[in-house]
């Protein structure tokens, strides 16, 4: 009989494309990973696995395992679902994927109700950036993502995800409280503070005032909002934030209406199999409360 946590590691491998990123994402060392999947491989009588450079591939056969393994562990996560749901109080615990801003705005405020309502429910949380939290999920790193996408760019639509809307997100110009600037074209021979390279965020910010018919100065480049706030709040440069980072709070900045008026969309995301999960469901009521009351979505 093939071993279910062996499977798992072929599994990972088919997702990750190599040994150290299996035993990062797992907490294993890389030799560990390697001797369980040898093992695999002398258990299931077939070669499952082939160099490819510094990466691993899998042959045929361990496609094929990988797989069936992925059914398997859909299988196990689909009943854990089902004992969970004939039980009266929602318990276990939540695995939550947020972006940024969510993190200082929504997440507080969620916790709170969920506190109230589920003392049972425990619920973890760690930031990371929409693409690779939804990637995670996919994993089953995460039991739900919380999102954002940004106007004119699209995430991908994994297949065993499920997406619940629950916000629309005014992006606007930022600038200081006393500036006389009213337009994004006014802003053009202003520094600018921005998300690091490589970010959706940036991309959206540099084409916005690429369109508006200037490449935008990026003196500061970092990925916490408060410091663009405090940038901004000083004087020392102007930069594009949505409307939550403000957490329903008065703003401190003044904010300028841009272009077309654009806004970001807010979602969840989890696996399909164990959407229905109590605990997941609660924490998605919550959630959209929580965000209802901050963007009036």
């Amino acid at each position: 009989m093939l071993d279910m946590r062996r499977l798992r590691l072929l599994r990972e491998v088919q997702l990750r494309g190599t040994l150290a990123g299996v035993a990062e994402a797992l907490a294993f060392s890389p030799s560990s990973v390697s001797q369980q999947l040898a093992q695999l491989e002398r258990e299931a009588g077939v070669k499952l696995l082939q160099k490819s450079g510094r990466r691993v591939q899998l042959t045929p056969q361990g496609e094929l395992l990988a797989t069936r393994a992925a059914e398997l562990l859909d299988g196990l996560e689909r009943a854990e679902a089902e004992l969970v749901t004939s039980l009266d109080a929602v318990i276990g615990t939540v695995r939550l994927a947020v972006f940024q801003s969510a993190a200082h705005a929504v997440i507080p405020e969620a916790l709170s109700l969920l506190r109230v309502e589920h003392p049972q429910l425990r619920v973890e949380i760690v930031e990371r950036e929409p693409e690779a939290g939804l990637f995670d999920l996919a994993a089953r790193d995460f039991d739900l993502v919380l999102a954002e996408q940004y106007p004119g760019h699209t995430r991908p639509h994994l297949p065993d995800l499920d997406r619940e809307f629950l916000a629309t997100d005014a992006l606007r110009l930022a600038v200081p409280t006393a500036s006389a600037l009213s337009s994004l074209t006014e802003a053009a021979d202003r520094p600018f503070v921005m998300e690091p390279e490589g970010t959706v965020a940036r991309l959206w910010s540099t084409q916005i005032c690429r369109a508006a018919g200037f490449e935008p100065d990026v003196r500061f480049e970092t990925a916490d909002l408060i410091a663009h706030i405090r940038l901004i709040e000083s004087g020392n440069a102007v930069g594009m934030l949505p409307d939550l980072v403000w957490a329903g709070r008065d703003p401190a900045l003044r904010l300028v209406d841009l272009p077309g008026t654009p806004a970001r969309t807010v979602f969840t995301s989890a696996r399909r199999v164990s959407a229905a999960r109590p605990a997941v469901t609660a924490v998605r009521g919550a959630l959209a409360r929580a965000t209802g009351f901050l963007v009036g979505g």
